[in-house]
């Protein structure tokens, strides 16, 4: 075999092997040198180290991976969630897998081994688009099943991340539920949503749309490093008002909160909400599921080394030791005297500003089934549309 070439490697099933070996960086992404091995695969490929040598010489500035959009095959569009205390909705769409905004600390990284790809590069470069959801909606929507239960958007990775200014599949979903008047909640971090404040206004008026922005830092450098495609800090603060202002109901996901890294700043996003005109507010602790860990430890040591020991120890003191727990309730809220400090800050500061009232929930008393192929669904009129 030629030096520079791949090998595979056999290991044992999941043992996590970098397949990039830290080679060259990939400029403006999140896992920037890593694409770990799927770990439902046994077989791993590494690139040999004079050959990564050369490549970093050839590339000290890094190279750019252009995003890959690929066609989803999915024959079902509403995905029923399972039944957890920690989330509040039962129905999500999820318009695209994998995620351009490339957010290290996505908990969403591993769904994409279930694609036989990587939660690394692959997740953030190689996305799956629902091209036929549109139609899938129309047809489920159509079902004399469906009452017009609150549907999320979305469960998963972001609706509004970049390749929907071009594509616009989450903006056709919507217009579908306008027409029917199908109650949806709306989470991003991307201040691309207030393109639908439109629909999204439509829908609020009959209390059927909500929104809730996710905001993990302040600070445009920190989030430039770590959520490097998604809107800046400031365009996420924009998108509450412009929201607000539009009659849709808005809360600020103080999510995630890093412990050592992001946790201080938790009083001044809330306060930034709250003059924004958010009417709640929420945190998540950090989610480190599978090879996440490896993904952000590195990213850490590459960009905060001064800062990576103390935010792990942190971490682990949350998670009694390890770097993640799974359990209903701990996963989102973790254990330990450094979680309660946590909480009673989110507590303390949500009062202050006026954060800590409890979300509506959305009504479905004006859901109407949509027109199939210009007719109304067999049991429209059961359903007073």
């Amino acid at each position: 075999m030629k030096r520079g070439y791949n090998k595979q490697v056999r290991t044992k099933p999941f043992e996590y092997v970098d397949s990039t070996a830290r080679g060259v960086a990939a400029r403006g992404r999140g896992a920037a040198t890593l694409n770990p091995g799927n770990r439902f695969e046994d077989v791993r490929l590494h690139v040999l180290g004079e050959h990564l040598d050369n490549q970093r010489a050839e590339h000290p500035d890094g190279v750019q991976v252009a995003t890959q959009a690929l066609h989803d095959h999915s024959k079902t569009i509403i995905n029923h969630v399972v039944n957890s205390p920690d989330i509040g909705f039962e129905w999500s769409i999820n318009p695209y897998r994998g995620c351009e905004h490339g957010c290290i600390y996505c908990y969403a990284r591993p769904t994409h081994e279930e694609l036989g790809m990587s939660s690394g590069l692959d997740f953030e470069t190689k996305i799956m688009v629902k091209h036929d959801a549109p139609k899938l909606l129309r047809k489920e929507l159509a079902h004399p099943k469906w009452k017009g239960d609150t549907i999320v958007f979305c469960g998963v990775t972001d609706c509004y991340q970049p390749l929907e200014a071009k594509l616009k599949l989450t903006r056709s979903l919507l217009e579908i539920c306008a027409e029917c008047r199908q109650p949806v909640g709306i989470i991003t971090k991307n201040h691309l949503v207030t393109r639908d404040v439109d629909l999204l206004s439509e829908l609020a008026k009959l209390g059927a749309a909500s929104a809730a922005v996710s905001i993990t830092t302040l600070d445009p450098k920190l989030a430039a490093k770590m959520e490097p495609r998604a809107s800046s800090p400031t365009d996420r603060l924009k998108a509450v008002r412009e929201l607000t202002r539009a009659g849709i109901p808005t809360t600020v996901m103080v999510a995630p909160v890093i412990p050592g890294l992001t946790d201080t700043e938790m009083p001044a996003i809330l306060e930034a909400a709250a003059e924004h005109g958010a009417r709640s507010a929420g945190w998540v602790l950090l989610r480190l599921p599978h090879q996440i860990k490896a993904l952000f430890l590195d990213w850490l040591q590459r960009n905060y080394p001064q800062k990576a020991a103390r935010v792990e120890h942190l971490i682990r003191e949350m998670r009694d030791g390890a770097l993640y727990q799974s359990k209903f309730k701990i996963r989102q809220r973790g254990t330990g005297k450094q979680a309660e400090i946590i909480a009673k800050m989110f507590r303390m500061y949500a009062k202050r500003f006026g954060l800590d009232k409890p979300g509506r929930a959305l009504s479905s008393a004006h859901f109407r089934r949509p027109m199939l192929n210009g007719q109304l669904g067999l049991f429209a009129d059961q359903f007073g549309a």
